[in-house]
């Protein structure tokens, strides 16, 4: 026999959820289990290590006569 929750069952949990933790503690609460929950599925896929982060390039707007200016302007040390 599957368990299913109807939208009354739905209901009843939240109200009871909003008694047990209040409505201030509700955002810190669901960002804690989403943490949780990405945590046990990181670690249910294998990925221990964390993932590389992708580097950025770097682009340059202007005409290289803005740019060569600009580098001759600054004030060397």
């Amino acid at each position: 026999m599957p368990f299913r929750l109807g939208p009354l069952e739905l209901c009843i949990i939240l109200v009871i959820i909003l008694l047990i933790f209040g409505v201030g503690k509700l955002p810190q609460v669901g960002e804690a289990i989403g943490k949780s929950l990405k945590s046990f599925r990181d670690g249910s896929s294998g990925e221990d290590e964390e993932k590389p982060k992708e580097v950025k390039s770097a682009t340059i707007t202007g005409t290289p006569e803005a740019v060569v200016s600009k580098t001759e302007d600054t004030p060397k040390a």
